[in-house]
């Protein structure tokens, strides 16, 4: 029972930790809990520590069905003002077996009344799990529900036969030996899906941590050559300027090259300080924003700067004005560097750039396409990779897709590409359904 007991327990930390934000693997983490406490129970009660037995196994037998409830409700995509009232008339039937057990002699739990209330609260948890893995559109997603509901549907399933069903039916059987088969076939099976597909975005830490940690390096770097640069370009400027004293006021080439000097110092300062700006930690401060007005400034910016000059139309479509929860100074940089990028990978006879705001099922996609040069698909998966240009001539320095995917990981969305030669290039901005605070229907403009 120990070993079930830590077996959970580890589970519960590796997926807590691995997005501790993400409200899905908050509550993961707690029904794993409250099912891996069970496994105390037994030795809290051999230990003559009866009070402590009753309250592991009240939450263990009682808490776990709510858990499992909620979480299989925020993990399918119910939005937050539902989540509300959900979790709070979830939790009516765990008032009711609190009274129940209180009020009970030697505090024993009515497992009848358990089963009652349990049984439609594991179905229901398995049916939505199921559901959410056959809507996923997403080939990626998909698999990753798929596996998760091949994990946890099947144990849900044995947990109410073998511990639910049988204490109510028949109390002294022995249901440990069968559910612990189910307990390891779901470990297992766990730890296989997330090296292939990733359960609750294990994986996808995984897979994320190789550029995590080079955009922390290039931050680092940049910070430490920022730095020691500034000193340098500080004893170039004295020394220009001890020179100039020292000059004949006639000697006019000498002082323009000692001009020459400072413009070029200053330049390698801005450069620098540029690319310093873009790599190093973003700390947001999110508020409400509208997404639609916001690509409107971005778009009227880049209309008198750039526009204009590259015979370059764009296009705005907005299905939806949402307003979101999101840092509106970086989202703005966000936006400006996209379609800085588009209008960068149009030929000389100028080209059609596109911005659109969609509804999905799941959120928000703020769309920003090109019919420009397009990307290769070898170059394609290194886009977002610090440094990585595919042009000769940027004002990026091979950062602005590497600063676009840091802001919308932090944001708790998704930045996408895909991208076609000599056809044009798309990436999508995905805001989560609960970043989303408002989502008026709009219209072209």
């Amino acid at each position: 029972m120990l070993f079930y007991f830590f077996a959970l327990l580890s589970a519960a930390v590796v997926i807590l930790f691995n997005d501790i934000r993400n409200e899905t693997n908050r509550w993961a983490t707690f029904f794993l809990c409250c099912a891996a406490i069970g496994g105390v129970t037994d030795s809290l009660y051999k230990a003559n520590f009866d009070m402590g037995s009753h309250v592991t196994q009240f939450i263990n037998l009682v808490m776990t069905p709510y858990g499992v409830l909620v979480f299989s409700l925020i993990y399918s995509g119910v939005s937050r003002s539902k989540m509300r009232i959900y979790k709070w008339a979830a939790l009516l039937p765990v008032g009711i077996m609190l009274a129940a057990t209180c009020s009970s002699p030697e505090y024993l739990i009515n497992d009848k009344l358990l089963l009652v209330w349990t049984a439609p609260y594991y179905l229901v948890s398995c049916y939505v799990i199921i559901v959410s893995s056959l809507k996923e559109r997403d080939n990626l997603n998909k698999k990753k529900r798929f596996v998760t509901a091949i994990i946890v549907v099947p144990t849900l399933l044995a947990v109410l036969v073998f511990i639910y069903g049988a204490r109510a039916i028949r109390p002294e059987f022995d249901f440990f030996n069968y559910i612990s088969v189910f307990i390891g076939y779901s470990l297992a099976t766990g730890l296989l899906g997330t090296f292939l597909y990733g359960v609750l975005g294990v994986k996808l830490r995984f897979e994320r941590d190789p550029l995590e940690g080079a955009m922390k390096a290039v931050g680092s770097g940049s910070a430490l050559l920022n730095h020691t640069i500034k000193n340098e370009i500080g004893k170039i400027a004295i020394s220009s300027e001890n020179l100039k004293s020292t000059i004949p006021a006639n000697d006019e080439a000498s002082r323009q090259h000692l001009d020459i000097i400072s413009s070029a110092s200053e330049h390698m300062l801005t450069m620098v300080s540029r690319i310093h700006e873009k790599t190093r930690e973003i700390v947001l401060r999110e508020q409400p924003c509208r997404l639609d007005q916001l690509c409107e400034e971005c778009l009227d910016h880049r209309q008198q700067l750039l526009l204009n000059d590259h015979n370059i139309k764009i296009t705005a479509d907005y299905s939806v004005r949402p307003t979101v929860r999101c840092d509106p100074v970086h989202m703005k940089e966000v936006v400006n560097n996209l379609l800085l990028n588009a209008i960068e990978a149009m030929p000389a006879a100028g080209g059609t750039v596109e911005i659109r705001l969609n509804a999905i099922k799941k959120g928000i996609l703020l769309t920003v396409e090109d019919n420009g040069a397009g990307i290769s698909a070898q170059r394609l998966a290194h886009v977002f990779e610090p440094f990585f240009s595919t042009k000769e001539r940027s004002r990026n320095f091979g950062l602005g897709l590497s600063y676009v995917y840091q802001v919308m990981q932090k944001s708790g969305g998704l930045a996408r590409i895909s991208s076609r030669e000599n056809i044009g290039t798309s990436i999508e901005l995905y805001f989560p359904r609960h970043k989303i605070i408002q989502a008026n229907r709009g219209k072209s403009v």
